[in-house]
């Protein structure tokens, strides 16, 4: 029995040895792909990739390690050195960390407004502020580009943060009752953010859970105690930072009660802890407020009550006065209360009690500031309080200021808010700024210094959603010219926010300057068209721009958001940009092309608009030139059934300086444009819709070109996406006529058969050698070739502009070039004049060549390479010196991308020349591609450009132009989430964009390179020595370790040395780890994974189930 035991252990142990030997054999060969495998290995290709594009680094340190152990030892002789145990577990971890490290894409900064916000904190001391989310993100930000992100290892939401008093340590509650202390320390240079301790409140034994339910939470000045109210009415002391309970300080109710008068204890219990404030003079004194509107000052060195004040009303929060003398509390009822402190009276009388916007019932007052001035009168501030009748789903901030009062109206819920004011112990005033205002779609900051409490333009934490994002586009290294004509526009349109610095500065940024000005163009649902500076890690606002005045909608281009009512009462005021609702869904933006040379703009919309603009510095007054595409080019049978085109102005509109609209091309019928082009060199600009494209020539604002590509059968084409009405009759035909196409396949296949003998004997003659040292092809998927008359075979995908041989070698010229959606590709001829001649001969098309893809996969994109295997330049890139003009000497190639297989074909023969079928081999479909540039991180001399691929199922691949060799694949979107791989975009130099969320877009970088990250320091006085951080996971190291690819190389090759010395020991030394990876063993494989990557630490944070 024994030695069958032994046997089985030892069986478990090879097939867990083969695995792990797989893996990293898959590993090795990650960067490669061929269709034989060639015998050898080369070097120079694999240092060039590591130079190229992102390697997690802690690869090398897994095959040292992996390697050391295979070299030095047989498997026989390992496997009786380590026990049984000790080497399953080893091979746990290998196999874990290859799988989770190998080549993943790093992820850089978040951009936008935080989802789903529940929390918000802020420090005098540090000036910095922090928000939690519900998915248990915490988000530390201060000076612009200043940021730090934390996850907690459970996603609960953070329903307090605080931060510990002069201290760079702040503490969170979650809604499961845990406590987590975090702290801002300095590694290489630079500040993260990690956690150090967590704890969760534990009552005696068969006590209920509101017994320790936390409620509110006090950080003492001493920095020493937590002082944590809860639901019971007790009041703990916890120490810092071990989160040891003191229970000889514990406040219970009941010794509270024991200070108070008998007939109002009789009549009142104290219910939960409401509020817990010290008082700002003496540290020894706590106020507490119970729910039922009991208030007492507890004095902590004589454990009693100094003085208790007796509401009537159910209590919301307290605020002490500047001096102590006085506080203030907030009700329920919409009122709020002054109270003075005397050291003559135990029980003090209220001074003042007001609803101020009664006399009818009013909502709760659920926060109140009272903040002290020079000038001797107050700031009183307050949220909720409105009028329940007229105004209860307003979402409201009141500021009083003597006789000025504005109640600031915000259009989604808020949060929380804070004010800034002077935190200086010698100052006799609070003289308040600003007040920040979290709200759950945005953050506003209101100036209380300026007149009229402006509000202050945010330099981040934009809100990206402030109309839903239709689409999005991204343009690298935008002139300086162009660069400060979009500033200067968008200066004009922000004259209305205030002149403060932001108030919120804590922190230095230390990250380089950005080697070149990025924009990042969003489209959005009330058809507008938004500029952000991409170029460094905050993603600030330069500009907006409004399709809306060239159409007649029932919005009005004269709103103002800022408006008041100064007779009305209340007097709201509204504020924030957030508006979700769009007047006209028609509207919306669905495609966006920037030329950064000429200034020339193109926008298209849902409705088939096509709009046609050039940036001007002053506003000015004109008419918009309206011409018609008709793409169905009067074929008789088709009737539209979707929405009616939109209704444009006549006569002269007026237009803000910026972008303006000179030509609206309105594509017939009205269905949503799908692509779009344009050339500003030979100033045309071509749409598809889904039922053809066309040309259009913007200087001499005609139309060149239409064509249909609708087919007959295609009748969802006519309905339109607005419309829900579908043909079921149709679906299920075509459905049937697949599943009988491949059942005809399948006979097909069976019945080719053949003498199977002399099939074994021609292979018998191959040369055992040869297969030893070549790989037959990889197994193939089949794929079932796509019916013409499928839905939507006419949409256009693609449409591309190049000049480039296409009648013949001899000669070359203008081509538009278009895909569809049926893996049809048209290719035209175009004539375009002279400059001298332009405006007097018109630009005419030709149609060259048709080329039908075989299995009628969607076309997505098309390219065309020069005699030296580069793609064509952009239009003017060459007349500006920034691009070497193209090879036209050598024979030109053509690339289409189809979902399924890269196919080049060599010009003006359009002959097959390679392909790569990536569904047949991968599985997956190809959704985004683009040319990248990547760059060497260690010369400038060399670069290549290559083709960056986003999947179906959320992987992005780096393919080598022109041989069509995979170099690397990384996981970088959950595929589950069709948004975000939709709304995915690519720039020129190796990174990219995608919405984890409505609001927030995830910045990763593929190119070594080019790497935009927070990167900064925040200096403060040294924690004490008995902080002892949790021992780190091997993930944490990890991610620590790709963050080394935004340091120096000095710093980066310090931290893979110790790294590689530490890693044979770390692995089985650490019990921590075994015991997860024993769990893992048993079956906890999933929650393994899921605990050790949400420790990654700050600026690593995981998002969409993709590793950083």
């Amino acid at each position: 029995m024994a030695v069958q035991n032994l046997l089985k252990s030892h069986c478990f142990i090879y097939t867990s040895f083969s695995y792990v030997r797989l893996a990293l054999g898959f590993l090795v060969q990650a960067g490669t792909m061929r269709r034989f495998l060639r015998p050898g290995h080369d070097p120079v290709r694999e240092r060039l990739k590591r130079e190229l594009f992102q390697f997690n680094k802690q690869n090398d340190a897994v095959l040292q390690l992996s390697g050391t152990c295979w070299k030095k030892r047989s498997l026989l002789q390992l496997s009786f050195t380590l026990s049984v145990q000790h080497f399953v577990l080893l091979c746990a971890v290998t196999v874990y960390i290859i799988t989770s490290l190998c080549s993943t894409i790093i992820k850089t900064v978040e951009h936008g407004f935080p989802h789903q916000p529940s929390a918000l904190g802020y420090s005098p001391f540090l000036h910095l502020m922090a928000i939690g989310t519900r998915s248990g993100a915490i988000k530390l930000y201060g000076a612009p580009g200043v940021e730090f992100v934390g996850l907690h290892e459970e996603n609960n939401t953070v329903m307090q943060i605080h931060f510990i008093p002069d201290q760079c340590q702040l503490v969170t509650l979650l809604d499961d009752n845990s406590l987590h202390l975090w702290s801002l320390k300095q590694r290489s240079g630079a500040s993260e953010l990690w956690e150090d301790h967590r704890f969760t409140l534990k009552g005696p034994p068969g006590s209920p859970p509101s017994a320790t339910q936390i409620t509110a939470v006090l950080p003492h000045s001493s920095r020493e105690v937590l002082y944590l109210g809860t639901e019971s009415g007790n009041i703990f002391v916890v120490e810092l930072p071990s989160f040891g309970v003191l229970e000889d300080r514990t406040i219970t109710s009941e010794a509270v009660l024991q200070w108070i008068p008998e007939d109002y204890s009789n009549r009142r219990s104290c219910e939960l802890v409401e509020a817990l404030q010290e008082h700002p003079k003496n540290p020894d004194q706590i106020l507490i407020g119970y729910s039922r509107g009991l208030i007492v000052l507890w004095d902590r060195q004589d454990n009693k009550v100094t003085h208790h004040f007796l509401g009537s009303q159910q209590l919301e929060n307290l605020s002490w006065q500047r001096d102590g003398s006085k506080f203030i509390s907030c009700h329920y009822d919409g009122s709020y209360t002054q109270w003075p402190v005397s050291n003559d009276d135990r029980q003090s009388l209220p001074l003042e009690n007001l609803v101020p916007y009664g006399p009818f019932p009013c909502k709760a007052i659920s926060k109140i500031y009272w903040q002290t001035t020079r000038n001797g009168l107050p700031y009183i501030i307050f949220q909720g309080g409105m009028p329940r009748a007229s105004y209860g789903d307003r979402h409201s901030i009141s500021v009083i200021h003597g006789s000025q009062q504005i109640a600031f109206d915000f259009t989604s819920r808020v949060i929380d808010f804070f004010i800034i004011f002077s935190s200086e112990p010698t100052a006799e005033f609070d003289d308040p700024s600003a007040m920040v205002v979290l709200a759950e779609e945005e953050l506003i900051v209101i100036d209380l210094k300026s007149a009229g409490w402006p509000a202050v333009h945010p330099p981040y934490l934009a809100s990206l959603h402030c109309s839903a994002i239709t689409c999005s586009h991204h343009v690298s290294n935008i002139p300086l010219k162009l660069w400060e004509r979009i500033i200067s526009a968008g200066s004009k349109q922000n004259v209305h926010y205030s002149n403060m610095p932001w108030p919120i500065d804590g922190g230095t940024n230390i990250a380089p300057d950005p080697p070149q000005r990025d924009l990042l163009l969003t489209g959005h649902e009330d058809g507008t068209v938004r500029f952000w500076d991409a170029s460094g890690v905050c993603l600030h606002l330069l500009y907006k721009l409004s399709t809306v005045r060239v159409f007649l909608t029932d919005a009005d281009p004269n709103d103002n958001m800022n408006t008041m009512g100064e007779d009305e009462w209340p007097p709201l005021r509204k504020v924030g940009t957030f508006d979700p609702y769009s007047d006209d869904p028609r509207l919306g933006i669905q495609k966006i092309y920037l030329c950064k040379y000429s200034g020339y703009l193109a926008v298209a919309g849902t409705a088939g608009q096509v709009l046609v603009m050039e940036l001007n510095d002053e506003g000015a007054e004109h008419v918009v030139d309206h011409v018609e595409a008709d793409l169905l080019q009067d074929q008789e049978g088709y009737r539209w059934k979707g929405h009616e085109k939109l209704k444009t102005r006549d006569g002269p509109v007026r237009f803000e300086a910026g972008f303006q609209p000179f030509v609206l091309v309105q594509c017939q019928p009205p269905a949503v444009v799908t692509s779009l082009a344009l050339h500003s060199e030979w100033k045309l600009v071509a749409f598809g819709t889904s039922h053809g494209f066309g040309l259009f020539d913007h200087q001499q604002r005609r139309l060149v070109l239409v064509k249909c590509t609708l087919h007959p059968s295609d009748q969802l084409a006519l309905e339109g996406p607005l419309s829900r009405v579908k043909s079921l009759k149709k679906s299920l035909r075509q459905s049937f006529r697949r599943i009988r196409r491949s059942r005809v396949s399948s006979r097909k296949r069976r019945g080719v058969g053949g003498n199977t003998s002399e099939t074994h004997e021609a292979n018998g003659k191959f040369d055992q050698g040869m297969l030893q040292e070549m790989e037959l092809a990889p197994v193939q998927r089949k794929i079932e070739a796509r019916s013409a008359e499928d839905s939507f075979t006419g949409f256009v995908r693609t449409l591309y502009f190049a000049d480039t041989f296409l009648r013949d070698s001899s000669r070359h010229c203008p081509s538009l070039w278009a895909g569809t959606n049926g893996g049809t590709v048209y290719a035209f001829c175009l004539r375009v004049p002279p400059a001298e001649r332009r405006m007097d001969e018109p630009v005419r098309a030709e149609q060259a060549k048709e080329i039908q893809l075989m299995h009628r996969a969607p076309v997505v994109s098309i390219l065309v390479l020069d005699g030296r295997n580069i793609p064509l330049p952009e239009p003017l890139e060459v007349a500006h010196d920034l691009s070497k003009s193209p090879d036209m000497q050598g024979s030109h190639q053509l690339l289409v991308v189809s979902e399924e297989q890269f196919k080049v074909f060599t010009l003006p023969k359009v002959s097959s020349k390679l392909k790569l079928k990536l569904t047949a081999l991968e599985g997956c479909r190809v959704r985004k591609v683009m040319v990248a540039n990547f760059g060497s991180c260690k010369t400038d001399d060399y670069s290549e450009n290559d083709l960056t691929v986003l999947t179906n199922l959320g992987d992005i691949q780096i393919i080598s132009l022109p041989f069509l060799k995979l170099q690397i694949r990384y996981p970088c979107i959950r595929k589950e989430d069709v948004s975000g791989i939709a709304s995915c975009v690519f720039t020129k130099y190796g990174q990219g964009f995608y919405l984890i969320s409505p609001s927030e877009f995830e910045r990763f970088s593929l190119s070594t390179k080019w790497l935009v990250e927070p990167r900064c320091v925040v200096d403060v006085p040294e924690v004490s020595s008995n902080n002892h951080a949790h021992s780190r996971s091997v993930m944490e190291n990890a991610s620590r370790k790709s963050r080394c690819s935004g340091r120096s190389s000095d710093d980066c090759g310090e931290d893979e040395r110790n790294s590689g010395r530490l890693m044979d020991h770390a692995l089985l030394n650490d019990e921590k780890v075994l015991k997860e990876i024993q769990s893992t063993l048993e079956g906890g494989r999933g929650s393994f994974a899921e605990r050790n990557l949400a420790r990654s630490p700050v600026g690593h944070r995981l998002s969409n189930g993709g590793a950083d």
